[in-house]
């Protein structure tokens, strides 16, 4: 995702099997790869927070990622701190999960699954998320501290 983000990849041929020695059990292409320039203008650690995030268990659907308490207190805790940071002070009323929420059925992308969005479908969703007051960094160059970006059976703590 991070390279359909920062470059235009093109599939130029299919390289067969038997081309290798031995042959590999895997398919294989040649493709070219263009940076795009200038690149999008977007926070790259908050991009990065939130893809990794959608995909840490990429069959679940965006809002299962999203809702869980660790995540959730993830939110919370970065929300504190750029609100602190800009001094100002968070409703007293304000609930990350009610956020989340109320971006997901805005969008439509509660039920998706990582794996089905465009780079497109993600920068609309983390823009919804950043209007809401949601952030997947601190705002202090931090980024999504305690979040694994290691997939199926990863511990949950080895990110940053």
């Amino acid at each position: 995702m991070n390279t359909q983000l920062l470059a235009k990849v093109e599939n130029l041929i299919k390289v067969g099997r038997n081309n290798f020695k031995p042959p590999p059990k895997v398919e294989s292409r040649v493709v070219r790869i263009e940076l795009r320039n200038p690149p999008p203008p977007i926070d790259f650690i908050e991009w990065d927070g939130l893809v990794r995030l959608a995909f840490n268990r990429k069959n679940k659907t965006i809002r299962a990622a999203l809702v869980t308490s660790t995540v959730l207190k993830l939110l919370e805790d970065n929300a504190r701190t750029i609100a602190a940071v800009r001094g100002v002070a968070l409703p007293p009323e304000w609930a990350p999960k009610a956020a989340v929420e109320a971006v997901l059925t805005e969008t439509g992308y509660g039920e998706k699954r990582a794996l089905t969005l465009s780079v497109d479908d993600f920068l609309a969703l983390l823009a919804a998320f950043n209007a809401k007051g949601l952030h997947f960094s601190n705002g202090a160059g931090g980024g999504v501290g305690g979040v694994s970006g290691g997939g199926e059976g990863s511990s949950g703590t080895d990110m940053y």
